[in-house]
């Protein structure tokens, strides 16, 4: 993508795992979001600690980060596999490592590597199904996902569904 120019949205591309937790090792199943959703937008709620010594000197640091994202308008599809991952959690009232899984943010508008495709980072999160049912337009339900807060960069091959890990 050529400089300085404005980056749409479609290029910013978040990828869920519908995959049950504790589904064989390495075999994510990764969904895209953005049908039927308006809007996506995670946000970080930071942990700002600001202090003042006796000189009078102010201090702020940024310490932490809470991020998390609401997919407000999910409709339900039978196939997805997103959906069979959420009605299992609406139907067994799955908590704690029920509702795992993991997130990939793929940079779409940085140039593809051939072999190992999109510059990504991934992160471990929950989902927190908010309600389920909806209007007369579709079964719904929407979710919340929670991200863990330990990003590990990579790249994402889009026709394959795959993150791996940058190496070190």
């Amino acid at each position: 993508m050529e400089k300085n120019k404005k980056i749409e949205r479609k290029w910013m591309a978040h990828y869920i795992d519908a995959a049950e937790p504790g589904a064989l090792e390495g075999s994510p199943n990764y969904v895209r979001l953005g049908k039927d959703l308006e809007e996506y937008s995670p946000e970080l709620s930071a942990n700002v600690e600001k202090t003042r010594n006796i000189l009078g000197e102010s201090t702020t640091l940024v310490t932490s980060y809470e991020k998390s994202g609401s997919v407000e308008t999910y409709y339900a599809v039978v196939g997805d596999p997103l959906f069979e991952r959420l009605q299992g959690i609406v139907d067994e009232c799955k908590v704690l490592d029920g509702c795992n899984t993991t997130v990939v943010e793929v940079h779409m508008w940085e140039e593809e590597d051939p072999e190992s495709g999109f510059p990504a980072v991934k992160d471990d999160a929950v989902i927190e199904v908010s309600s389920y049912g909806g209007d007369a337009n579709g079964y719904q339900i929407p979710f919340n996902i929670h991200y863990k807060g330990a990003p590990v960069k990579g790249h994402f091959k889009a026709d394959t569904k795959t993150f791996t890990p940058a190496e070190e």
